[in-house]
């Protein structure tokens, strides 16, 4: 038994070496793609386009105005005469965000009155929207806050009179700095290993009906589960070397810190490992050529990217949809590669979710092993 496995494991892993397209496509991609991921992806937004409308024309307008001027958040591109010059930047797309700075504004805020203060977005794009409204906010009530305290001193009693605002001290676990980055970078590590293994064993029984050396197997003595496990293997290595090879270059390259436990890692990452590759090994059963085992790859990893939580907070989505994320491996080695990496919890912790990926990668390979002794028979 154990011979005809290594037998087998030699022949994927010659093909592989012979193939330089592959060595190539296994090393360069996913480090490029970290790069672009890494950069790209983040929910943090900086330098979002301003139109400002000041029709109060006072010291405190202008004040304001330069808190959001010095802000990073907003790029101040037009001081606009009317409101129809706030509209047509928003329509034309030259600005996201208009600010209007409506008449009695400072003597609302002499009067310790709300001043009148309108912020306009552009909601096409509702995230961008949503973002930029908070830190606007942010910037409002800072402002308010300062100049509460300045005017407070004016009234009669004096210091007496003086306005106690709430102060909030802000102490970030984890993440000290709120770094997107450290939250992005472990979940790509996850996210490249699962597009990488599914779609190289996805086209791993197929290749060999292809090239017509499937019916060469079908009557040797080999069973349906040593040829399953000769698949597996090699793929299972690779993947685990990918995967360390993208980790390495996330936490290098983008500086984030790794305070875990390697082993609980490592673990973590066999397990989900073995839950992609018997998918990968379960669509290429299903499936009749290459072509369509890329489609039905491409047909799988986008929904079980979406659902795991990668960029989606998975309680924010409906009830039935929030019941399916369960059978995703993705959301459960997301949870073991964050946590790892960022927080250093152990197994007492992490148990459920290595637990999950065990049952779901002994289902995927023990059913792809039932459908290729079905194409057997």
């Amino acid at each position: 038994m154990f011979e005809r496995i290594i037998r087998i494991l030699v022949k994927e892993l010659l093909e592989i070496r012979r193939d330089r397209w592959a060595m190539f496509r296994l090393i360069v991609p996913p480090l490029v793609q970290m790069l672009i991921f890494g950069y790209a992806a983040t929910f943090e937004v900086y330098h979002v386009n301003t139109v400002i409308l000041d029709r109060d024309h006072s010291q405190e307008s202008r004040d304001l105005i330069s808190h959001f001027v010095a802000s990073t958040r907003f790029d101040v591109v037009e001081i606009a005469g009317t409101e129809r010059d706030v509209s047509q930047a928003i329509d034309d797309g030259t600005a996201t965000v208009g600010i209007t700075i409506q008449p009695r504004f400072a003597a609302f805020l002499l009067k310790g009155q709300k001043a009148p203060l309108q912020v306009v977005v552009d909601g096409t794009n509702s995230n961008t929207a949503l973002i930029a409204l908070g830190y606007v906010e942010q910037i409002a009530a800072a402002y308010s806050a300062s100049q509460g305290n300045t005017y407070a001193t004016r009234i009669p009693g004096g210091i007496t009179a003086r306005v106690e605002d709430l102060e909030m001290a802000q102490r970030p676990w984890f993440n000290p700095n709120l770094d997107g980055r450290w939250f992005f970078v472990p979940g790509v590590v996850g996210t490249l290993s699962l597009i990488l293994t599914v779609s190289l064993t996805a086209s791993a029984v197929v290749r060999e009906r292809e090239i017509g050396t499937l019916e060469q197997i079908m009557v040797s003595p080999i069973r349906p589960y040593e040829f399953i496990l000769g698949k597996t293997i090699p793929f299972f290595l690779i993947g685990f070397a990918e995967t360390a090879l993208v980790a390495v270059f996330g936490v290098l390259w983008f500086q984030v810190p790794f305070v875990g436990n390697p082993f609980i890692l490592m673990l973590g990452t066999a397990l989900f490992l073995l839950s992609t590759l018997g998918l990968g090994l379960l669509i290429s059963t299903l499936v009749r050529t290459q072509q369509q085992a890329f489609g039905a790859n491409f047909f799988v990893s986008n929904p079980m990217f979406t659902l795991s939580g990668f960029s989606f907070p998975i309680a924010s989505m409906p009830r039935p949809m929030q019941w399916v994320t369960y059978l995703d491996p993705l959301r459960y080695y997301l949870v073991v590669i964050r946590a790892t990496f960022l927080k250093g919890v152990g197994i007492a912790v992490l148990w459920p979710d290595l637990l999950a990926m065990a049952v779901i990668g002994i289902g995927l390979l023990t059913l792809s092993t039932l459908r290729f002794r079905k194409a057997l028979d």
